[in-house]
């Protein structure tokens, strides 16, 4: 059973990544607004993070590359699932949703898991952990304030759905007991990733706009290439890898709650950055998700000691990393 102090670790490290996933949104916005393409933006956004993170990712490996080979399914689902299929399909999804709604549906993947759990050892989750689901779930739903007249488009939805499947892959993926050091598995599942994104650019499938504009990012006029640059190595080359730790710590059903945490701070970060301020109804939800996090971490020690759920793959070597 983990310390006290590497779940600690786990924590610290998954809300580091949630804070630089949530930098995303605000800072790509004004570029979709100017022109580009979502397809354009994913492509360029994987292939610069695969290049950023291929250092870190090399350094940690250290020429081990035994072990690439034995984990090389792990590598190939994670980067078709978690980083391709995640990203391309909630892109996907937010050009035919309102993005709440799609944001609502692809962070059911923490619930899938969860349910795919109770199915696969055919033992029931604690009642702390799904009470703290539903809570979880029912913070998110007021922290995305859905309200007004939603005009759900079918395909949307099923975008919206796939990206759940590739948000549960992720954290499945992850937290898999690999030989491969968190920030290697990030690096080469991300550069998996960027080959897939771009075959799919190739053949016409991701539509690839890419105009040369100018964009206005916190008040200040900037060419294309600087938020572009910013989204590649904050929110993910930096965020994967830094997830890969916590993922592998905390194993991943409480890393995936965990992850919700990056809709509170996304809406934290348009409030400052945006000038969006946030409702009442919002801080209310955002207690409710906390608290949820809360009840699945009083939870999952329960969990795994029954079975219901898999250990973290806690990898003391491989987490000095990213370091």
């Amino acid at each position: 059973m983990q310390g006290s102090g590497t779940r600690s670790i786990g924590i610290v490290t998954g809300l580091v990544a949630a804070l630089a996933f949530a930098t995303s949104g605000p800072v790509v916005k004004p570029l979709l607004a100017a022109g580009w393409s979502p397809g354009a933006a994913i492509v360029v956004r994987l292939t610069v993070g695969a290049l950023l993170l291929a250092g870190p990712a090399l350094w940690a490996l250290r020429g081990r590359w035994v072990a690439l080979r034995a984990d090389w399914a792990t590598v190939v689902g994670l980067g078709l699932l978690g980083v391709a299929g995640a990203s391309t399909l909630y892109f996907l999804a937010v050009d035919r949703l309102p993005v709440a709604v799609a944001l609502l549906v692809e962070y059911t993947g923490p619930l899938l898991l969860v349910l795919w759990s109770w199915v696969r050892t055919r033992r029931a989750p604690a009642p702390a952990t799904l009470a703290g689901a539903a809570l979880a779930m029912g913070g998110l739903v007021l922290v995305l304030d859905l309200t007004g007249t939603l005009r759900l488009d079918p395909l949307g939805l099923l975008f919206a759905a796939g990206a759940a499947v590739g948000n549960a892959a992720y954290f499945a993926l992850t937290a898999r007991p690999v030989t491969l050091p968190p920030v290697s598995l990030a690096g080469a599942a991300m550069a998996v990733g960027a080959a897939v994104v771009g075959l799919l650019a190739a053949v016409g499938v991701l539509p690839v706009e890419a105009p040369d504009v100018r964009v206005e990012v916190l008040g200040t006029r900037m060419h294309w290439a600087v938020p572009l640059l910013v989204v590649a190595a904050v929110p993910t080359a930096f965020a994967y890898g830094v997830s890969a730790v916590s993922v592998r710590l905390l194993g991943e059903r409480l890393a995936s709650f965990l992850a919700l945490s990056e809709v509170l701070l996304a809406v934290l970060l348009a409030w400052v950055l945006l000038g969006e301020q946030p409702l009442v109804v919002q801080g209310l939800g955002a207690v409710l998700v906390v608290a949820g996090v809360a009840l699945v971490r009083a939870g999952a020690d329960h969990d795994v000691r029954r079975g219901a759920a898999p250990p973290p793959a806690v990898d003391v070597q491989a987490t000095s990393g990213p370091g």
